[in-house]
């Protein structure tokens, strides 16, 4: 059995019978990688050389990307890592993590039993500097065990049904200025579609004729005092204030601006 071959037929899923329902990225959040933007190639380092496999195929919407996979289920004591290039962490104090993917059910794979397994394994590492291609396992902390909650069968290979996983993790805080993911395969059948490494912010607002900046949350539960300017042809009548929350939400709008004399408010502005 080709399983590499099993999940390249499934990434090529027919459009009849994919699922998939396209989502708006909310404006609080910033991505700072998205492996389905990445323009040819994503260059990430595999080791083993024999494990993790760059290939092409297309997401969820159909849309050409380039994806990861491995498929060592026959063989034993499987040590497969693969590593992203080094992100910037621009302003972030905490990221998040978002992975889609593909797994294969053991079950239905013959002749695999005690060496195929349902889970991969997600690390990462802060980094002040790019390490280009060096790689040590150990300098890497372990995020979580990541599990599928569904798993494809031959079944599901016949029908072309893409049974795509979604599953974030946060991590942080975080402080050097990047850091490098790395993802440790140690026996299943599983294609990662897309990596996507994001913070959260509470976007530039205007309420109560006062502006509010783009404003990043700390990564502790306490939220952040911001104080508003106000919006042209207005004056403060209670000094504005929000609070910006670790979700990215503003929160308990205090004070306001109000129009100067000769304007009126339209909106949000005063003319």
């Amino acid at each position: 059995m080709d399983c590499h071959l099993s999940i390249l037929l499934l990434l090529s899923c027919s459009a009849l019978k994919c699922s998939g329902e396209l989502t708006l990225q909310p404006s609080n959040e910033v991505n700072l990688l998205d492996s389905k933007t990445i323009q040819g190639e994503l260059g990430w380092i595999s080791y083993p050389s024999h494990g993790w496999e760059e290939i092409s195929g297309v997401d969820e919407h159909y849309t050409p990307i380039r994806t990861y996979q491995v498929c060592n289920v026959m063989d034993h004591s499987q040590n497969n890592w693969l590593r992203t290039n080094w992100v910037p962490r621009n302003s972030a104090q905490k990221i998040y993590v978002e992975l889609k993917f593909t797994l294969r059910d053991c079950n239905s794979i013959p002749l695999v039993l005690g060496t195929c397994k349902e889970t991969f394994n997600l690390y990462y590492m802060e980094s002040d500097d790019d390490h280009g291609v060096k790689f040590r396992e150990h300098q890497f902390t372990k995020i979580d065990t990541i599990a599928a909650d569904e798993s494809f069968t031959q079944m599901d290979l016949g029908d072309r049904i893409l049974k795509l996983n979604t599953e974030v993790r946060e991590v942080g805080p975080v402080n050097k200025k990047g850091f490098y993911l790395a993802f440790q395969d140690v026996g299943a059948c599983v294609a990662l579609v897309s990596v996507r490494v994001y913070f959260k912010k509470c976007p530039f607002t205007v309420k109560n004729l006062a502006m509010f900046p783009d404003t990043v949350p700390m990564d502790s539960q306490s939220l952040v005092e911001v104080r508003g300017s106000c919006v042209n042809n207005s004056k403060e009548e209670d000094p504005p204030r929000m609070y910006c929350s670790t979700e990215g939400e503003w929160l308990v709008p205090i004070g306001k601006c109000s129009c100067n004399a000769g304007y009126e408010e339209r909106g949000f502005m005063c003319q």
